[in-house]
């Protein structure tokens, strides 16, 4: 379950920022900014705040090279089951949600990677027990 509400919280974040719909944090911008600029700031700063979390925490779990790698996993993906026409590229709008749900499914991942490797290793990370044995 907390796989799920991570990806949730990954998926709506990055789906009120944009999708295909008229319902998203840059077209209603683009239209409003001028009557209502300060709903617009506050809006993106709590969007901005809810990318900072997420980015941190998958920086740090998996790193750039571990964001790079699983992009291109997944792309790969698409670009076999493109091959074997499993997978049309011609709509738009459903390249875009596709797009949200891999990017979803990279921060998921990176938001959840410490859980796995707690499960896998054991509790105890010794790169921040040796930086806070010296500290004092």
């Amino acid at each position: 379950m907390g796989v799920f509400l991570r990806w949730l919280f990954a998926f709506l974040l990055l789906g009120l920022t944009y999708n295909p719909t008229s319902w998203n944090y840059v077209r209603w911008t683009f239209y409003n900014h001028q009557s209502q600029l300060s709903l617009a700031v506050f809006l993106g700063l709590l969007l901005l705040i809810g990318y900072i979390i997420l980015f941190r925490a998958t920086l740090r779990s998996i790193g750039g090279f571990g964001m790079l790698t699983i992009l291109t996993l997944v792309a790969s993906l698409l670009w076999v089951l493109h091959d074997f026409g499993l997978l049309h590229l011609d709509n738009t709008t459903a390249d875009v949600w596709l797009g949200l749900l891999a990017l979803s499914a990279l921060l998921t991942i990176g938001l959840s990677w410490g859980h796995v490797r707690e499960r896998l290793t054991g509790p105890v990370e010794v790169d921040d027990a040796e930086t806070n044995q010296y500290e004092a």
